[in-house]
């Protein structure tokens, strides 16, 4: 029984049994906006019913279930025979099923698919995002599997499935399949170039046999997995089936799972290949230019990954602050609590409006449209570069508005806050996106002019963006000595395309907000520091999610 001391007042209730879609103003707006009108009646219907099944109860509790519940390596049988599984818990199936039902692998070729599929990985980020990483990389093979068409033929009908099948057989016994990758090398990281791992060509055309390792292979029970291997042509990519095609199992060697910062519930392995069958994706020589498609489309989800995370935190810190009361009167309405709220939720519009605008570009891309083609080859790298790492800032901010709330694993925001450095990391660090816009801006002209052409079209809108406009093209008509400042680069990229965006398509306060924050010299370098003179009431409200069911 408790005391009569223990009657509990002025917290907030749990933020769910919402739809985390129709929420969502600024990821309603932009799937409207870059949707065919014929597609918006399904879409919205469809999201919508992805979005009440991401705010359920049941849902927030698998995700929290497989967050607590990492995954167990099994290299063994009670025999001693070798069988290298990975064991999950129930939840973690429960949410793959969900969502590879949902469509979150089958994106190339359905009208508006990308857009369709980015507003989803956006949502189903925020119930679980180690689960995210198996359906990401599954979407992603796609364009580097095209480089071979028979294999295509084969392989994307089962990727693009929305029946899991978890169980290891073979790939032509299965209804869908799951892929993953593994690139990476101990002594290499994102030197690919540096890979050792040999492949040694088979009797059969285009058969090899691996020797190797890798040190970083993500989703260890997926069906096949691209890597890279050398082949006596050079680099070369390849895939290999975790069973091979009499049912017997592939050599995959599974040496240790990753103990990680977050990304608790989602296994990623180190691999030995000893003797392990491969077939060849596009020439040998090639790989590098073969696994780049799958490359990008992953770096975008890692843009659209953090886009989700920011977008719960700020949704949890605004719901926490319109019911939780200090000093007479609601946090969400006492100035300087306001400023923090309009600040972080400015960041993460700006984040979404950008991540479903290259969805959109994607889509364009498939469709044939070689400027939007040209588009994605500068913006992804600065996307990927900007929006990840704004995410741990956003995801600390947010957890402080909880105050001593948001530090107890209750509350859900620490796993927010373990979570927010990956997509940095992870698919080429900052670095590695800062020197790839510059390989961009050196290499690719159209991609600079599909750029200047986009951020163009809201010129004479705000001056503080026209301002920086200007300040950028200075910074672009001299790139001697860029390496040393190509973050500087990239960032100026970034936040004038978001300030574009933001500015033809957000409501006036949010855009006059990110204008004067981010553009404008008036906001400082922690945030809360807006003038206080701007409509930062009507920047929350428009955050706030929909009152809980």
């Amino acid at each position: 029984m408790a005391g009569s001391t223990h009657t509990v007042t002025n917290q907030a209730p749990p933020l769910v049994g919402y739809d985390v879609f129709t929420a969502d103003r600024a990821l309603t707006a932009a799937v409207e906006r870059h949707l065919a009108p014929g597609l918006h009646e399904e879409a919205l219907e469809e999201l919508s019913g992805l979005g009440r099944s991401c705010g359920s109860v049941q849902t927030q509790e698998w995700g929290a279930q497989a967050n607590e519940n990492p995954p167990v390596l099994r290299t063994h049988d009670r025999y001693g025979h070798r069988v290298d599984e990975v064991g999950f818990h129930p939840a973690w199936h429960r949410l793959l099923g969900k969502g590879v039902s949902a469509g979150l692998t089958s994106a190339w070729s359905r009208p508006g698919g990308h857009v369709r599929r980015a507003a989803a990985f956006l949502m189903w980020t925020q119930v679980e995002a180690g689960n995210c990483c198996p359906l990401s990389m599954t979407h992603a093979a796609v364009p580097a599997l095209r480089a071979d068409p028979g294999l295509a033929a084969e392989w994307e009908p089962r990727l693009a499935s929305r029946v899991y099948d978890r169980e290891l057989r073979p790939a032509r016994l299965k209804a869908g399949a799951l892929f993953g990758m593994g690139m990476t090398e101990k002594q290499g990281g994102s030197d690919v170039r540096a890979n050792t791992t040999s492949a040694r060509p088979l009797a059969e055309d285009g058969t090899y046999e691996l020797t190797g390792h890798k040190w970083f292979c993500s989703a260890p029970m997926s069906d096949g997995f691209l890597v890279l291997a050398r082949a006596p042509g050079g680099l070369t990519c390849f895939l290999v089936p975790r069973v091979l095609a009499d049912g017997t199992r592939n050599v995959f060697l599974i040496q240790r799972l990753k103990d990680k910062l977050g990304n608790r519930s989602n296994a990623s392995a180190e691999v030995e290949f000893a003797g392990t069958w491969a077939r060849r994706v596009g020439e040998e020589g090639s790989g590098v230019r073969t696994v780049i498609g799958m490359v990008a489309a992953t770096r975008l989800d890692c843009v659209l990954g953090s886009a989700g995370l920011m977008r719960q935190a700020v949704a949890q810190a605004v719901h926490h602050c319109a019911y939780r009361e200090a000093f007479g009167a609601k946090l969400v309405d006492q100035p300087l609590m306001r400023n923090v709220l309009a600040d972080l939720a400015i960041e993460s519009e700006a984040a979404t409006t950008l991540a479903l605008r290259l969805a959109a570009a994607y889509d364009a891309a498939e469709g044939g449209d070689e400027r939007e083609r040209a588009l994605l080859r500068i913006a992804v790298p600065v996307a990927k570069y900007w929006v990840t790492k704004r995410c741990a800032p956003v995801a600390v901010e947010a957890a402080e508005c909880l105050g001593g709330n948001g530090y107890v694993e209750e509350s859900g925001m620490p796993r927010l806050v373990r979570e927010s450095p990956l997509n940095s990391i992870w698919e080429g660090a900052g670095n590695v996106q800062a020197l790839d816009v510059l390989r961009a801006l050196g290499r690719e002209p159209l991609a600079l002019e599909a750029y200047l052409t986009e951020v163009g079209l809201a010129r004479g809108a705000d001056h503080r963006l026209d301002a920086a406009i200007r300040g950028l093209l200075t910074e672009l008509a001299d790139l001697g000595a860029a390496e040393g400042r190509a973050r500087r680069l990239a960032e100026r990229l970034a936040l004038v395309l978001q300030g574009s965006l933001l500015v033809r398509y957000a409501p006036p306060e949010v855009a006059d907000a990110f204008c004067a924050g981010r553009l404008g010299g008036d906001g400082g370098a922690a945030f809360g520091t807006l003038p206080p003179t701007l409509d930062l009431a009507s920047v929350v409200e428009r955050a706030r999610p929909v009152a809980v069911a």
